[in-house]
């Protein structure tokens, strides 16, 4: 297989995620798997219950009755309070409405969208309070648009939703995300004050070193929209389709489909960066793109 940018470092650390599961992370942390693994799941997503006596939860992920009935069982007499999202994604946020039904817990979340309607809306630094947890709210949009992870304060472990992933990157799919956005929100993340001591992902294990994750993953990126301007270079027009074999043939054919919309996000960068246009004649769904060669758009 051809080589593509360097590999995220692997840095996942205690029990893998088994669906139906209940693993402990720390004593205010536990992780339930819910039982969608796949190409883009994983082992499936992670949902966290945070607290004790009084529980969030973090990610109640698709609406599987099983699996809302497994989160109710693993509180284990503790009463849930809460059910907060990371972003509305199918895969981790239509559980909340029914996770909500069980309980009486308050819905949080960016805003409404894709089915989903919080009780209260949270934005960067809103602080959810409970009797044995802080979660702060941190905007990091870049996945997608309406994306919070949250940070459990005392422990400074990161619930990172689909930001940050377990030895893996996650997909940009323009319009609603953004690869100049995400790598901005990556840096934001190694500034934190204190220092993130781990990142709970919502797919994979517990993550230990977070900046070396993180600058991992950017560094990714950057390798990747290098590949991309180079392509551009060499083509001088040409449309997304036309150029993710190449910029992509390090990855398995499943994941092409998958990689397309993550190209179409680094050339939309490329064009808010000043280094590439819009070719005006490119059809609508597939953006033609160009590396400019003056200052004057074509």
């Amino acid at each position: 297989m051809t080589t593509g940018p360097v590999a995220v470092p692997d840095c996942g650390t205690g029990p893998a995620p088994v669906p139906g599961r209940t693993d402990e992370l720390a004593p205010t942390l536990h992780r339930l798997t819910a039982p969608n693994p796949g190409l883009m799941t994983g082992p499936g997503t992670n949902t966290y219950l945070v607290g004790r006596g009084e529980l969030a939860v973090v990610d109640p992920g698709p609406d599987n009755p099983a699996h809302l009935d497994a989160i109710v069982a693993a509180a284990a007499g503790a009463t849930i309070t809460r059910v907060l999202v990371t972003h509305t994604h199918p895969d981790h946020a239509p559980g909340a409405a029914g996770l909500a039904e069980r309980t009486g817990a308050e819905v949080i979340g960016f805003e409404a969208r894709d089915g989903f309607v919080p009780d209260t809306t949270a934005t960067d630094g809103t602080v959810v309070l409970g009797p044995s947890y802080s979660l702060r709210a941190v905007h990091t949009p870049g996945h997608a648009g309406d994306h919070l992870c949250w940070l459990l304060e005392g422990p400074a472990i990161l619930l990172s939703g689909d930001h940050v992933m377990d030895g893996s990157t996650v997909v940009i799919r323009p319009p609603d995300g953004d690869m100049g956005q995400y790598l901005d929100s990556l840096d934001l993340l190694l500034t934190t004050d204190p220092p993130i001591a781990a990142i709970a992902p919502g797919h994979g294990r517990l993550i230990d070193d977070p900046a070396r994750v993180i600058d991992g993953i950017v560094t990714h990126r950057l390798e990747r929209e290098r590949a991309v301007a180079s392509a551009l270079v060499r083509s001088g027009r040409a449309t997304v389709d036309a150029l993710v074999s190449s910029v992509y043939a390090d990855v398995a054919l499943p994941l092409v489909p998958v990689a397309r919309f993550s190209l179409w996000a680094h050339l939309r960068k490329l064009v808010a960066d000043g280094r590439a246009v819009r070719d005006p004649a490119g059809p609508d769904d597939l953006f033609a793109f160009f590396e400019p060669t003056s200052t004057t758009a074509p």
